[in-house]
């Protein structure tokens, strides 16, 4: 899927679910929550930036064909989004929000799918489908000729660490943090990467705020179903 060549095409309206014990003490970017964690006694406390599932949930859609069912669930005692592709789909939950990566430069996320595509070639049009993507965005308002985007996704077929144009525009760069089926069935995998130094690697651009973050799973390509779950993603600062 093709993130420049079809979007934006508005929002789809839909029904939300709320969070439904989480307090909200402090709220910043667009819903998400801004916390000081303590890592282990006696330890300087740490900003963290966390968008929860629930709120993941009152991102805007995105529609690109069809609608990935995006649904808020509980899967192993924990809270996730739940998002099952089928029939050619292809949708994100996509959030507009500003960021500090001086503050808060590394992006952790947990996530697992129920399986991957096979025998495709995901550097090409036909094979950009992903069983679960996390999208990155610094979009320049003014000169939107300059907004770029990267992906951290689940390959189907491309081996861990490969990454490459997308098949639509240089202007996305697409970064395999996972591949292939789950090493077991349900297994959650956690994910850190610095962004500011990979959208300095791979952009060549040094990246003080991010603009936008979405979550994606999309079949619309490959035209076969597949289904994801994603935990809490966190903005957070560098381990020192």
């Amino acid at each position: 899927m093709g993130w420049w060549r079809r979007w934006p095409r508005g929002r789809v309206e839909r029904p939300v679910t709320p969070p439904r014990t989480r307090s909200r003490s402090a709220v910043a970017c667009a819903g998400a929550v801004v916390l000081l964690v303590v890592m282990g006694t006696g330890a300087t406390a740490l900003k963290v930036v966390e968008f929860s599932p629930a709120e993941m949930m009152e991102w805007d859609q995105r529609s690109f064909s069809g609608e990935t069912s995006y649904r808020l669930a509980r899967v192993d005692g924990r809270q996730a989004v739940h998002a099952v592709c089928d029939e050619g789909a292809a949708s994100a939950l996509y959030t507009r929000t500003e960021i500090d990566l001086r503050e808060t430069p590394v992006i952790e996320w947990s996530w697992r799918v129920k399986e991957t595509f096979s025998g495709i070639d995901e550097r090409t049009r036909s094979g950009d489908d992903f069983a679960a993507r996390i999208y990155l965005v610094d979009e320049r308002s003014i000169l939107r000729w300059r907004t770029v985007a990267l992906n951290y996704v689940w390959a189907s077929e491309e081996p861990r660490g490969a990454d490459w144009p997308n098949p639509y525009t240089a202007r996305v760069h697409m970064l395999a943090v996972r591949s292939g089926p789950p090493a077991e069935p349900g297994q959650w995998v956690t994910h850190r990467r610095n962004v500011r130094d990979d959208f300095e690697q791979f952009h060549g651009r040094e990246l003080d705020r991010l603009n936008g973050l979405a979550i994606m799973t999309d079949c619309d390509d490959v035209g076969e179903p597949v289904e994801a779950w994603y935990g809490a993603v966190r903005l957070l600062e560098e381990s020192r």
